[in-house]
């Protein structure tokens, strides 16, 4: 690594953070002049949170596979098998014991994955979309088989869901966010302010409070695991090998590394993350396994590790992103949605004006590929300011987003996220690339 490279990164986080910081203020402001108030309400953070995290886990296994050089597209699969099979023991045997035999589930999942595509080379996607079919057939099968049973009928199971699964034990801190402590009743001093709306500061209490009140003990485990992936896979030998695989497994073979070894061991922990996602659905958000529950969460979490440049922490950003806008969805609904419109169109004019700022710079590249970046740049800046300025029509001339399109928001989001993301992307260079031990490319 270079001493430039070595600056750029250690700027990166004051950057990052004032950027944070701008936005909070934006999305304040917005909250402020429309009244919107669920935008920031710690109810609404609280909600992304808990709808972020089945999706990042999916996304976590993603980041896994593919690091290793194997796509997989059959996250949601693993994702039922990890739901079905933590609910079959959760409500048995309690919740902890759902999320391990779930983690159980999801990695039996990416085992068959690492078999059909490492072992017997079979296409990546094919199989990947064979593992879903696989996972949807399978639990509904099992549902029929062993939630109407007597026993599981008494307690409210039946063809096409579980009994019930005690939830996990949730996490509030005192004094801050309320709740009880050894049988007293805690002061709620961010709930006190976010209760006054003032500008700025309710905003912040609201969004520390969604992140300090009734957080389950599954969520801190899963925001652990992004500090935790990035130092196995970036700051371990065994991680460099699993990367290796990803970039050039024949390179990796030629220096001793046991290529499918490390693919196997990959894809397992892909379908046991995923697994764990299904798990936490069954055991930290609802009570019961019910067909659709995952609800295309495995397919999103792929949309966020992209967005993420297959890395942690940009994986952790879009996954809250993505959780963000559905609970949009869940709690604020159509005036929460239309106060959006507001903030994107805001972020759009800054877009434009950063794009035409670009364009005025000195080039970076001489001649003809510097003139060809300048029209690039001001063509960015037009389309940002056109669709702003049809945002901004749609707001003032209308008063709620209509309920469709609210549905739909979380959806529209994954899309535009990934055209807009994609420029900037670079996946691993191997990525679904069919390996044969001792073979040259």
């Amino acid at each position: 690594m270079t001493a430039v490279s070595t600056v750029r990164r250690r700027l990166r986080l004051p950057y990052i953070l004032m950027g944070a910081a701008g936005l909070l203020v934006l999305l304040s402001l917005v909250r402020t002049l429309t009244g919107a108030d669920d935008v920031t309400s710690s109810g609404t953070v609280g909600a992304a949170l808990r709808l972020a995290v089945p999706i990042f886990l999916a996304g976590l296994g993603g980041l896994w596979a593919e690091r290793a050089g194997v796509v997989n597209i059959g996250l949601e699969g693993m994702m039922i098998l990890g739901t079905w099979t933590g609910a079959w023991a959760g409500y048995q045997w309690g919740p902890w014991i759902g999320v391990l035999v779930g983690i159980l589930g999801g990695a039996l999942g990416g085992l068959v994955h690492a078999v059909a595509t490492v072992t017997f080379g079979v296409d990546h996607i094919v199989s990947g979309v064979a593992i879903n079919i696989l996972g949807l057939g399978l639990t509904q099968f099992l549902s029929g088989l062993l939630f109407t049973t007597e026993a599981a009928k008494a307690l409210g199971g039946g063809e096409r869901q579980s009994p019930p699964v005690e939830l996990i034990n949730t996490l509030t801190l005192p004094v801050l966010s309320g709740g009880e402590l050894f049988g007293w009743k805690s002061p709620d001093a961010l709930g006190a302010l976010e209760r006054h709306h003032w500008f700025l500061v309710s905003d912040v209490a609201g969004i520390l409070r969604g992140l300090t009140a009734g957080m389950s003990v599954l969520t801190l485990v899963a925001i652990l695991l992004v500090p935790l992936t990035y130092l196995v896979l970036w700051r371990t030998p065994f991680g460099l090998r699993i990367r290796s695989c990803g970039e050039d497994p024949y390179a990796a073979e030629s220096l001793g590394v046991n290529v499918i070894r490390m693919k196997y061991a990959a894809v397992v922990m892909s379908g046991a993350f995923a697994g764990l996602g299904g798990a936490f659905l069954v055991t930290a958000h609802a009570t019961v396994y019910q067909d659709g529950l995952t609800g295309g969460r495995g397919y999103i979490g792929l949309a966020a590790m992209i967005f993420g440049n297959w890395r942690p922490v940009g994986l952790g950003t879009g996954s809250l992103l993505f959780g963000y806008t559905d609970a949009m969805n869940v709690r604020g609904g159509g005036d929460s949605v239309h106060a959006l419109l507001l903030f994107v169109a805001i972020l759009l004019v800054g877009v434009a004006v950063w794009q035409l700022v670009r364009s005025t710079r000195a080039p970076v590249v001489p001649g003809e590929l510097a003139g060809t970046a300048r029209r690039n740049a001001r063509l960015s800046a037009a389309v940002a300011l056109v669709a702003a300025a049809g945002l901004l029509v749609w707001f003032f001339r209308t008063d709620a987003v209509p309920g469709e399109l609210v549905s739909f928001t979380p959806h529209l989001t994954t899309l535009l996220v990934l055209a807009l993301a994609s420029q900037r992307l670079r996946m691993p260079a191997a990525d679904g690339e069919i390996y044969r031990r001792g073979e040259a490319r």
